[in-house]
């Protein structure tokens, strides 16, 4: 893959101790990337792909196990499995019933607000399986790295992510033991990816279709300087909702086939949704690719043909919601598509044939797609990783906050503070005063969106000021002051300025963890410690003594006759012993008899070697060998 390089390419090589990941947490898949040799890399072990798919499986005994494997359970065990979690991050029950109408695990919210899913009979929130995903995507990238343990990261969100949906992505990467250096824009790391930062000035738009997200990013970089002038998109708008087209073309000729039982069906659900990923993926190469959903336990195979036309018609009203979005951010940014001198395709969505060419038509310039879309926002998180690090320090990055901030006034109004795409870090003050006669004290309601009342922007948190001395209505001066760090993080605090009475709170999110809460996650990590790694060694010794039994199974009948009648028995024994361990989850019992299972196969294994080597030699001189 090539690469376009950037200015640093003369830098001093990074140093071991200088190490930063840049991380991509994605609604499909989730992978990491480094700064080496003078330039972004993804990081995979030998041999494997640094993709690991967004999807999480619980089975019932052992560890939750992550990446293509998990998927590889969807159908089989569809309870239990977790994919697209991205969408819950920093969301309440309200917001997602929509998406779990379809989903088929059981949802819930705790007493602050957090939406908890069930799997197994336990209850986890979307930081919590998050961690899980960056978990295997540290463990992946640190043996790609040949075993040193790196834990400073930047990781990468959308631009259109809240202050809450924030704050869980930082909550999750420290469950998963990891430092946050940096909360990037999506977009912002794809302009360093591509290396744009090069061009002395110029404005660029970048459109970002990923599987659970769209967003679309108009940038101005002048002098090395990256200043975000407006984001604009659709937190629930992606890749899974084209799939969800196909889904329903499907779902509506097989319900009339099988009845509405089987389309409440949970494999059903699952394999529908994979079907339909597949015929979208296939369709954005070929003209025509077969739907299909298989499903051998209830004798379903059903197929049909569509042809890319048929597909792109169903995605026409999908596709102009993104370019509705990009219309709004060139006027948020007071610029025109013809003074746009960059555009950057992110996202696997849009690779989709008729993404390519609206966005083409709307802008009037062919877009960048030089790099793999999936990577290319992990490239350059790892670029803004190495400027954290030391690596380059003539660079600055400057976001933009996506949704206005404020505090509810009375009568349930908001007073905006601090207005939508305002560059980050920023700080705002505003002045409030008391409503009736003598009141002592202040309560703040601080609130995130675009809406006029307070009902309708999402609430981010509540303080108090108190201490305010009795006085007439109107008389007290209360300064109100929101400040943002380069991480999206919002503090307010309130003083009342005759006598300095102050509160300072860093807003916690309604629909977040609290740090009790994280706390609590990361003390029961450590004190599940043992037990989980015990339950994981019991997993892996089964598939261990599994492969070792068909080995054996395979081999026995052919070597029975080359070994003595005691060694047969033995064997016997040992692999009748190790089949009975592996109906339970004892470590003791299994390690015990895997060890014996092997030490009865050494005859066998060494009649069958000498057996190889015969014929090897067979018909050979000694000066031949």
């Amino acid at each position: 893959m090539g690469y376009i390089e950037l200015n640093v390419l003369n830098a001093p090589a990074t140093t071991p101790s200088t190490l930063a990941l840049g991380i991509d947490l994605g609604t499909t898949n989730s992978l990491a990337a480094i700064w080496k040799d003078g330039r972004p890399v993804v990081l995979h072990p030998e041999g494997k792909s640094g993709l690991v798919p967004s999807v999480i499986h619980f089975p019932p005994d052992g560890m939750p196990i992550v990446g293509r494997e998990a998927r590889d359970h969807a159908v089989a065990d569809p309870r239990h499995v977790i994919f697209s979690i991205k969408r819950f991050m920093g969301r309440g029950l309200a917001d997602m019933r929509p998406e779990l109408a379809s989903l088929p695990y059981q949802a819930s919210e705790s007493d602050n607000g957090l939406i908890q899913l069930e799997v197994q009979g336990r209850k986890y929130t979307p930081e919590q399986l998050s961690a899980l995903i960056l978990m295997r995507v540290h463990d992946l990238a640190c043996r790609a790295l040949g075993g040193q343990d790196v834990r400073k990261c930047v990781i990468t969100v959308p631009a259109y992510f809240d202050d809450t949906q924030r704050q869980a992505t930082r909550d999750a990467a420290r469950l998963a033991g990891l430092e946050v250096l940096r909360i990037v824009n999506e977009p912002t790391a794809a302009s360093l990816a591509y290396g744009l930062d090069q061009r002395d000035k110029g404005n660029v738009a970048v459109f970002d279709l990923g599987g659970g997200t769209f967003d679309v990013t108009v940038l101005t970089i002048e002098d090395s300087v990256f200043r975000v002038l407006s984001t604009a998109g659709d937190t629930h708008l992606g890749g899974d909702d084209f799939d969800q087209l196909l889904a329903g073309l499907a779902r509506a000729e097989l319900g009339p086939l099988y009845g509405d039982e089987l389309l409440g069906d949970p494999g059903f659900q699952q394999a529908i949704r994979l079907g339909a990923e597949q015929c979208k993926i296939a369709l954005t190469n070929d003209p025509e690719a077969e739907l299909r959903v298989v499903i051998p336990a209830k004798r379903i195979s059903w197929r049909r043909r569509i042809e890319r036309e048929e597909f792109e018609a169903l995605c026409a009203p999908l596709v102009e919601r993104t370019i509705s979005a990009c219309r709004q951010a060139l006027s948020d940014a007071k610029l025109e598509p013809g003074e746009i001198d960059e555009v950057v395709l992110v996202g696997g969505a849009t690779r989709m044939p008729c993404v390519r060419e609206r966005v083409q038509r709307f802008f009037g310039r062919k877009p960048h797609t030089e790099l793999n879309p999936d990577e290319v926002v992990a490239l350059g998180a790892a670029v803004q990783a190495n400027i954290l690090m030391g690596g380059r320090r003539d660079m600055l990055l400057m976001d933009v906050t996506p949704l206005s901030l404020g505090v509810e006034t009375m009568g349930g109004a908001v007073s905006k503070i601090i207005q939508r795409n305002s560059t980050i870090p920023c700080e705002a003050t505003e002045g409030f005063t008391t409503y009736v006669d003598n009141q002592t004290g202040l309560d703040f309601h601080i609130v995130q969106g675009e809406r006029e009342l307070a009902h309708d922007c999402r609430s981010l948190g509540r303080f108090q000021l108190k201490g305010i001395p009795p006085m007439p209505a109107g008389m007290a001066r209360v300064a109100v002051k929101f400040h943002i760090d380069a991480d999206g993080v919002l503090t307010v605090g309130a003083k009342e300025l005759g006598t300095g009475k102050s509160a300072v709170v860093e807003i916690q999110p309604m629909h977040g963890l609290t740090d009790a809460e994280v706390e609590r996650m990361l003390k029961e990590g450590f004190a599940h410690a043992r037990e989980d790694f015990d339950q994981r060694r019991a997993a892996d010794l089964k598939i261990e003594i599994g492969t070792m039994v068909r080995a054996t199974e395979s081999n026995l009948n052919a070597g029975r006759a080359g070994l003595d009648r005691e060694s047969v028995h033995d064997l016997e024994e040992a692999m009748e012993h190790a089949k009975q361990a592996c109906s339970g989850s004892d470590l003791k019992a299994l390690q015990k008899a895997r060890d014996e299972f092997e030490r009865a196969t050494l005859p066998l294994a060494a009649l069958l070697m000498n057996n190889v080597a015969q014929k090897a030699l067979m018909g050979r001189k000694l000066g031949d060998v």
